[in-house]
């Protein structure tokens, strides 16, 4: 049994394992989208190694790179790894690779995977971005708190509503009392001028 045997010997002798993983460290620092297919138990077996290693190149010093280039033997991948990928790991505290299962392996059944590096894979980060913008819901216990605030605001609105329209109604009658009453028109009956009639000249009458 394997109580408390927390390495996986990978059927290999000790320095063969460790040429072995410092190979695929390099191959997946060195690869394009850092990315390598492989076994799950080999996958297992990286990643605790080529997580330490990327902590470690979070501080660019002499030491930090001499420690590094003692587990990698490759001074292509120390470059790469203090150069570019470091800058953009730089705020992520821990897990900087990601596991995906593929399936089973046609030879011998053995289960398959790729590792690669998680803040290289753009279409799972826009995922998450995407994702993260439509979480839009909040907690009931937020809402009900702030049930009681939003109807005090709503009846503050109100009060002051109804205070401004009977202020306006109490200067429009003030307004309607100290205005001066006008006195009645009276309106007189103007005579027409009498309009002479003309003269009618009488024809003189014909002899006969």
């Amino acid at each position: 049994m394997r109580h408390n045997k927390k390495i996986n010997h990978l059927g290999r002798t000790s320095s063969h394992r460790n040429a072995m993983l410092s190979n695929m460290c390099t191959s997946l620092l060195l690869s394009p989208n850092k990315r390598i297919f492989t076994t799950v138990a080999k996958a297992k077996a990286l990643r605790k190694v080529i997580e330490p290693i990327i902590t470690k190149s979070k501080e660019d010093t002499t030491q930090s790179r001499r420690l590094v280039f003692q587990e990698l033997q490759s001074k292509v991948a120390v470059t790469e790894l203090f150069q570019n990928i470091s800058q953009k790991i730089a705020d992520r505290p821990g897990g900087y690779t990601r596991i995906i299962k593929t399936g089973n392996r046609l030879g011998d059944n053995a289960s398959m995977c790729f590792i690669e590096l998680v803040d290289y894979n753009e279409n799972m980060l826009k995922e998450k971005k995407a994702a993260a913008k439509g979480r839009t819901r909040r907690s009931k216990k937020k809402d009900d708190a702030a049930a009681p605030a939003v109807e005090a605001k709503e009846t503050s609105k109100k009060a002051k509503a109804a205070k401004a329209e009977k202020e306006e109604k109490a200067e429009e009658v003030e307004v309607l009392e100290t205005a001066p009453q006008s006195l009645p028109v009276v309106e007189e009956e103007v005579a027409a001028p009498e309009v002479e009639a003309p003269a009618v000249e009488e024809e003189p009458k014909k002899e006969e």
